[in-house]
């Protein structure tokens, strides 16, 4: 990958850091060669281990680390079986029965068995859009006859069983323990233990410093090629290390020197630096790209008001957003379809001021027609994630320009997961809007898009949205038998969705990964998987 691109790096100034002195004591904690561990930079810091808990997306990758997947997507998004051997459905399509294939154990030693597949998925199917829907027609999931089977048991035929199991994001339906899955979805598990194909080192975790991971022994990949989320969990690498660096130089001169192998996600105007440099290859891993949204908090007054909600999204410029979050063109496009640009749902109903950049005077009227009195609007603003940074600094400033006040909290990304997830009144802490990224994976239909579930405080997600009317179609949608029919019922979703003004895409972009060339078989894949990587 080439890029042409102008930057302004070399104009950062340096800072201090103790990177060798933390590495080198990584190294002598744990024992390894050097050649077998691999270093990587992610975008963020890893605090929520739990990844039903959060959608946040290094819970996600921490759970791939350490947990596997019934079903998984490959190259071409077909689901393939990972976990699962076989699976039979009765003629009357209301009974799945699922076996597992040979040699599955969790890291403590313990089998594992129908039951805690049935508590993992019940568990995941309360906390997660496209498994809510799932669960809404199930009558039953159970261990089967045998110890390695479990059965489904619908209402009515649902066709999207598989693909539900196959869900390849936030949240990926893990399976663990079932003494850990038992624990209820709102609360995190009190253990890591999967039987994923790396292990948890839990005695090494330094929250804000470093997360690592061991190399499962006793895993049994199986035997296709790696493809996508799919294939054979080959792991080889004996650990794998992440370095907490939210300073973007100090990643950078780490990968160049050798300190790193990997850097997730390098801010663009680095990328020319890296891309000059034949000892590192620069790419993008993610086809779809990812898309940045604002979500407003439909709980707490005046978002409590579509119209104050509607003139918020009027007042935002994509093309600024974009602007200053990506600063080339080529890594980026104006779309306003909730389901992705690219992909057979894609629309642009609904979203023309945010393409056009030419909503200001429909804001300013939608404020003065709901009698916004000039409450204070607080936007929770993470400043240690570069891919998140100035996405809420160009919106608070669209829309104070629009007539809003607004409030702009300053915190790291990990306490906005935490935060997001609270009801609280404003007087109490809480908040009205927070902006956040999900790859395309994540959003491409109104089933795993969470941001169209209109299911309010009893299962909807961070803003909590309640509309009836989104529910109906999104049941219609699951049930659709044509591709057409699914498209005009995405079309009222979206339609809807933006009436309501419960979100807005502002943007759809793409973040290449940089990595050693001492590195090979790094996948391309809807999150970063440290299996099939070797490190020359």
């Amino acid at each position: 990958m080439t890029l042409q691109l102008k930057s302004n790096a070399m104009g950062r100034g340096l800072r201090s850091t103790l990177l060798s002195a933390m590495l080198a004591s990584s190294a002598l904690l744990a024992g390894a060669v050097e050649a077998q561990t691999l270093r990587a930079v992610k975008h963020s810091d890893l605090r929520v281990l739990d990844p039903i808990l959060t959608t946040a997306y290094m819970s996600r990758n921490h759970g791939y680390m350490i947990f596997d997947t019934l079903y998984a997507l490959d190259a071409d998004l077909v689901p393939q079986p990972q976990m699962v051997d076989s699976h039979e459905v009765s003629d009357d399509q209301l009974t799945y029965t699922f076996t597992l294939r040979d040699g599955l154990k969790f890291h403590d030693g313990a089998d594992v068995t129908g039951a805690d597949v049935a508590a993992s998925i019940k568990r995941w199917g309360e906390r997660d859009g496209m498994g809510q829907v799932l669960m809404s027609f199930t009558e039953s999931i159970e261990q089967g006859e045998a110890p390695n089977q479990f059965v489904i048991k619908l209402r009515e035929p649902y066709g999207l069983v598989i693909d539900s199991l196959a869900k390849p994001s936030s949240n990926v339906p893990f399976i663990m323990p079932a003494r850990l899955a038992e624990t209820p979805s709102t609360e995190p598990i009190p253990e890591q233990i999967g039987s994923g194909p790396f292990k948890w080192v839990a005695d090494e975790y330094q929250p804000g410093v470093i997360a690592v991971y061991e190399k499962n022994e006793e895993y049994v990949p199986r035997d296709e090629p790696a493809s996508f989320a799919a294939g054979g969990k080959v792991v080889k690498v004996d650990r794998v290390e992440w370095v907490v660096m939210p300073d973007d130089q100090t990643a950078l001169n780490a990968l160049q020197a050798g300190e790193i192998d990997y850097w997730e996600g390098p801010p663009s105007d680095l990328l020319p630096i890296l891309d000059a440099n034949p000892d590192v290859t620069v790419r993008n891993l993610n086809a779809l790209g990812y898309q940045t949204i604002m979500r407003p908090n439909t709980l707490n007054a005046p978002m409590d008001d579509p119209r104050i909600r509607r003139a918020a999204i009027a007042s935002v410029n994509q093309k600024n957003v974009l602007d200053a979050l990506v600063g080339n063109p080529e890594l980026y496009n104006l779309c306003g379809a909730m389901f992705v640009c690219g992909t057979p749902l894609a629309s642009d109903v609904g979203s023309e001021t945010l393409t056009k950049g030419n909503g200001m005077e429909k804001a300013k009227a939608l404020l003065e027609e709901a009698g916004y009195d000039g409450t204070p609007i607080v936007i929770m603003h993470p400043t240690d994630v570069n891919t998140l940074r100035t996405q809420p600094v160009v919106v608070a400033q669209a829309m104070r320009d629009a007539g809003f006040e607004v409030d702009l909290q300053a915190m790291d990304w990990q306490t906005l997961v935490g935060k997001r997830a609270s009801q609280a009144s404003i007087a109490d802490g809480g908040w009205h809007m927070f902006v956040t990224n999900w790859v395309g994976a994540d959003v491409f239909n109104p089933l795993v898009n969470n941001m169209v579930n209109g299911k309010g405080t009893d299962g909807g997600w961070f803003g909590w949205p309640t509309v009836p009317k989104l529910e109906e179609l999104r049941m219609s949608y699951a049930t659709a038998p044509t591709l057409d029919e699914q498209k005009k019922l995405a079309e009222e979703i979206q339609a809807l969705a933006y009436e309501e003004g419960i979100y807005a895409p502002i943007g759809q972009y793409f973040v290449p990964s940089a990595w050693s060339n001492n590195l090979e078989g790094v996948l391309d894949a809807p999150a970063p998987l440290f299996w099939n990587i070797s490190k020359n």
